[in-house]
């Protein structure tokens, strides 16, 4: 799967630019959370924080699927001047087996100011218009799901005005 080059991404042909072969992308769940209020820290020394609680959602994919575990989730933001968000989101999911599993995302969020603005008032934004990428990690104990234990994993997200999604992959 071949992702379509967002607006921010650099230009240029990259495929086959390597000797060894490219990766492959495969799809592990698609994760749509619910928000609640943000906890505003203020300015600090790195930019502005905030903390964002992920309050609830849902996840399927091929091999697993299940809930967010909300009280076990937030995205530790920081907000650049320029409107670029700097994410560390760390969640929890439960698989409808009842396995649970810990995610860390370290991401961005970036594009022009005025897509960047929209999305910072909470306006529905195309996610086309900006791009959204978190290297993602995750964890469990389940014997039957330690392959996530051992992968490599990436996000494409989408801020929506009442929650976000996150749709990952297996890097291969």
């Amino acid at each position: 799967m071949t992702a379509e080059p967002q607006p921010n991404d650099p230009a240029g042909p990259w495929s086959g630019l390597f000797e060894l072969p490219d990766p492959l992308l495969t799809p592990v769940y698609h994760l749509e959370a619910t928000l609640g209020e943000p906890l505003d820290l203020g300015d600090v020394v790195a930019g502005h924080r905030r903390i964002v609680p992920l309050t609830g959602g849902t996840f399927t994919g091929p091999e697993i699927s299940g809930k967010l575990v909300p009280g076990a989730s937030a995205d530790w933001q920081t907000i650049l001047p320029d409107g670029t968000a700097l994410g560390d989101v760390r969640y929890t999911l439960q698989t409808d087996s009842g396995d649970l599993l810990y995610v860390q995302a370290r991401g961005v969020r970036h594009g022009s100011a005025e897509v960047l603005a929209r999305l910072a008032r909470g306006e529905e934004v195309d996610p086309t218009e900006y791009t959204f990428r978190t290297a993602t990690q995750i964890e469990t104990a389940a014997p039957r799901l330690d392959w996530l234990n051992k992968g490599i994993f990436v996000s494409v997200a989408a801020r929506r005005a009442d929650g976000v999604i996150y749709e990952t992959y297996l890097v291969g």
